[in-house]
């Protein structure tokens, strides 16, 4: 199989592993020929320092002995195979990159013979990229779970990111669709990770000059709405992660249909506007200071009706309205339309004077969602809506995923 073959069904293969967060989807406008997110080959990603690079997005391998029911690679799927040598993926890489075309490299893999025997050309990639060649560009590498701690601590030598996808939300779900894995065994190398991001981190914060290990940190990937599990349990499964293992991201996939799938999954994939949900209280776990309980209720999925922070503060209206400039920053913080960056400005501000709803607009907070929840140093009459029957009508916008939904 010649390797451009093989770059059309390894870069195919790869588009269901999730590198930023959001889900691919085609674009609508007639006649397009650009624009749409739903391709293969070349995706986006931030690197520690906030820069959007352009990575080459390829799987080693697609064989896998393994038969996850939800993975189009599955044992038992008749999709087109082809395998990558370590010298050809390390080729392509350098080629793309000196054309410009790409700022590093994502990498992921079927499992083929071993866990080890994958993860050692997993990682061999990446060697060969800094040792052989000085490449100096971003790495993000798949972790294989189950792999020895010696490969996992080796690959965070020479990869900027690593995650080890925890595939689905609880151990039951496992059980169910991908016997083969267990959540020991991705817990277990997601520790591996932690503990040698951790002992980077005290070595340099004692003035010693420690090899850089995994600097943009280690993330994971969920499949959402391939079993019954509820946002909340989806929800608590992601915050117990960004406790225990020190997260950068849990990114949220929905599940795609896959031909001739199992009996045991649904026939149709969620909405994205679920997954568009779930980023949203995942940011207010990570960001705003909420609970999981607050967010949703155990065994709840999210309303997609509304942003799940709006939820909350109709849910709460004994709360509202919060005064701008006397409210400690947790409550600010739960404002509709107030994001972290304005709170901290309005934090700043009235230290020198006091914010007037002017102060507020010029801020660019989302206006219409904050009106009626703030005071302000003038009159703001929008607050008199606050206690209104039909608040929640006057407040919910249609979004682009309500498009695509309905598509």
């Amino acid at each position: 199989m010649d390797i451009r073959r093989k770059l059309d069904i390894l870069a195919d293969a790869a588009k269901y592993d999730a590198s930023c967060a959001s889900s691919g989807s085609a674009t609508k406008r007639r006649d397009s020929r650009l624009g749409s997110t739903e391709g293969m080959g070349i995706c986006h990603s931030y690197t520690p320092d906030g820069r959007c690079v352009s990575l080459l997005k390829l799987l080693l391998t697609n064989y896998c002995v393994y038969d996850c029911r939800f993975c189009v690679n599955r044992v038992s799927s008749d999709t087109p195979r082809a395998r990558f040598t370590v010298a050809e993926v390390i080729g392509l890489t350098i080629d793309f990159y000196r054309r410009n075309y790409i700022e590093g490299l994502f990498l992921s893999s079927g499992i083929v013979g071993s866990v080890d025997g994958t993860m050692e050309q997993l990682v061999a990639v990446a060697r060969g990229l800094r040792e052989d060649h000085g490449f100096g560009g971003y790495i993000h590498l798949k972790l294989i779970p189950g792999a020895s701690a010696e490969l996992v601590a080796e690959a965070g030598l020479w990869a900027d990111r690593l995650s080890a996808n925890i595939e689905l939300p609880t151990s039951q779900d496992l059980q169910l669709l991908a016997p083969e894995k267990t959540r020991e065994d991705i817990d277990g190398t997601m520790n591996v990770v932690a503990e040698g991001i951790a002992e980077h981190a005290a070595d340099r914060k004692a003035g010693l000059k420690a090899p850089a290990f995994a600097p943009a940190g280690q993330s994971t990937q969920m499949v959402v709405g391939a079993t019954p599990t509820a946002d909340g349990t989806i929800l608590a499964t992601a915050d117990e992660l960004y406790r225990t293992q020190r997260l950068r991201r849990v990114y949220y996939s929905a599940y795609s249909p896959t031909p001739h799938a199992d009996a045991r999954l649904p026939a149709l994939r969620p909405p994205l506007m679920r997954e568009h949900r779930l980023y949203q209280a995942d940011w207010l776990l990570r960001f705003y200071g909420f609970d999981v309980a607050e967010v949703v209720a155990p065994g709840a999925n999210l309303a997609l009706d509304m942003d799940p922070k709006l939820a909350w503060a109709l849910a709460n209206r004994d709360r509202f309205p919060v005064d701008v400039n006397t409210a400690p920053r947790e409550l600010l913080l739960r404002i509709p339309g107030v994001g972290v960056r304005n709170v901290n400005r309005i934090l700043a501000i009235r230290r020198h004077h006091g914010l007037t709803t002017d102060d507020l607009r010029k801020l660019k907070v989302n206006w219409k969602a904050a009106a009626p929840f703030v005071l302000a140093g003038d009159h703001n009459p929008t607050v008199r809506l606050l206690d209104a029957v039909g608040l929640k009508k006057k407040l919910v916008q249609p979004t682009l995923f309500d498009h695509l939904d309905d598509a």
